[in-house]
């Protein structure tokens, strides 16, 4: 017999483990990403509500990286909790192997209508690393069963200083040492184009754009008929130390790839949904890829989605009669989450209606002329900006005419320094070796960012005295 609603016991709260016992256990048990274990002390974040984050022991911090890179709107939105709660009175997850629900469907439609035009298929995964697999993958086995196959085209491009995730097909992709190299014998290895953000060896200065596309038109030249496809971050690479791309770059890549028919495949995975000033990074140089990645501010950063959105060209490819085995078999057992597509749909209602994207200008403007006066800091070598973030290069000497920055020894870790010393400065920040990185929410205020600034900049002073 079901028992009546007045019989269900209501389940007791248990009691919070006081703090001490909680920092104990995160450093006995917690294997933190991208964190040396054992020079790590424990800050265990307890709540928070807008652009603020709020510590075990009350103490409050500006979220100066968006809970890496993710948090779009604010933590604790009204809209965005409601979502939530209202979908968990409905399902909380419906495996997408086969099966659907409508919060899932028309969150895919829903990515349709604002993706850029042709971009009509969206295959649901659990997070960045996980798009890239996808992209990749539909990349690779596309040239097996399109019209006229090309079953040589078995490599990829992608650019010097890249990052695309950690699992394997991502890392044969990525471009950053310190992140790949220990795991280069387990995968494959891509075909690099230097960044055209970065001097070529010698140099004191980037190429001109002419030049970087030249550059990329050769290689695809001398690998004419064997490339699968070119993945790069659009404007901007971010965990290559926020490397900004010059005017221009992705429209000629994408020209580029056409004439030689290789497949785009753009990676908007920490860029999109409004970082750059745009909802899409792509659509500032007008740009359709062939895939296209996201997660991050998929959900606002909320739960964990990722999306590949693919062409009709590409999903063609993969239709077919079982016998035929055209059939893409990957798939991730979250992937498509109703609760994941409930908060997604109610972060692009925010977006609509409390106009995200048409206040971010004024925003962008403000960080850029606060960030601005750190690069007059002698250890300041560069300040790198693209829509709401920055990265602020630290070294030990200036660069000048002709001759290049000095960096600071590695070894001395003055990013991560500097991001611990924020802290004491009320605010949370991440580094990208020395390079530390300003990317707040995009509900962030005037005020916030002048604060966020002010910290960082104390920090800096700090620890490059």
């Amino acid at each position: 017999m079901t028992p009546s609603v007045a019989t269900v016991a209501t389940p007791r709260l248990t009691r919070p483990a006081p703090a001490d016992d909680l920092a104990a256990w995160d450093r006995q048990h917690v294997w933190h990403a991208f964190t040396q274990m054992q020079e790590y002390e424990p800050l265990l974040i307890e709540r928070g509500e807008g652009a603020w984050l709020v510590d075990t022991s009350g103490r409050r911090y500006l979220d100066g990286s968006a809970s890496m890179w993710c948090n779009v709107h604010g933590h604790r939105h009204p809209r965005l909790d409601a979502a939530v709660r209202e979908q968990l009175d409905r399902v909380a997850h419906v495996t997408n192997l086969g099966l659907s629900n409508p919060t899932t469907v028309a969150f895919a439609r829903r990515l349709v209508e604002i993706a850029p035009p042709g971009l009509d298929r969206v295959f649901f995964t659990g997070d960045g690393s996980s798009a890239t697999e996808a992209a990749l993958k539909m990349a690779f086995q596309f040239w097996r069963q399109a019209d006229c196959p090309e079953p040589a085209r078995t490599r990829f491009v992608a650019i010097g200083d890249a990052y695309h995730g950690d699992t394997l097909g991502a890392i044969g992709v990525g471009g950053v040492d310190r992140f790949t190299a220990l795991f280069e014998p387990l995968t494959f290895e891509a075909l690099r184009l230097p960044s055209p953000a970065l001097p070529r060896p010698g140099k004191a200065t980037p190429p001109s754009l002419a030049e970087s596309l030249a550059e990329f038109e050769a290689l695809l030249a001398t690998h004419a008929g064997t490339v699968a496809a070119v993945i790069m971050e659009p404007l901007v690479q971010m965990a290559g130390g926020v490397l900004v791309h010059p005017e221009g770059f992705l429209r000629g890549v994408r020209e580029i790839t056409r004439r030689h028919d290789v497949l785009l495949i753009l990676d908007e995975i920490a860029v999109g949904f409004g970082r750059t000033g745009t909802m899409f990074a792509c659509e500032q140089e007008a740009v359709v890829p062939d895939l296209l990645c996201l997660a991050k501010g998929l959900t606002a950063g909320y739960l964990p989605m990722a999306a590949t959105l693919a062409t009709g060209r590409i999903w063609d490819a993969f239709l077919g009669t079982h016998a035929e085995q055209r059939t893409f078999f990957h798939g991730h057992t979250y992937g498509g989450n109703p609760l994941a597509a409930a908060v997604g749909l109610a972060s692009l209602d925010v977006f609509r209606d409390e106009r995200v994207l048409e206040r971010l200008s004024e925003k962008i403007a403000r960080l850029e002329a606060r960030v601005a006066r750190l690069a007059e800091r002698p250890h300041v070598g560069e300040v790198r900006q693209c829509g709401l973030v920055a990265g602020i290069e630290l070294v030990r000497e200036k660069g000048s005419a002709g001759r290049p920055a000095v960096p600071f020894p590695w070894q001395e870790q003055r990013g991560t320094k500097a991001c611990l010393a924020a802290r004491r400065h009320g605010a949370l920040l991440r580094q990208l070796g020395d390079v530390v990185v300003v990317m707040p929410p995009l509900c962030i205020d005037d005020d916030e960012i002048d604060l966020l600034v002010a910290a960082a900049e104390a920090a800096i002073r700090e620890t490059t005295a």
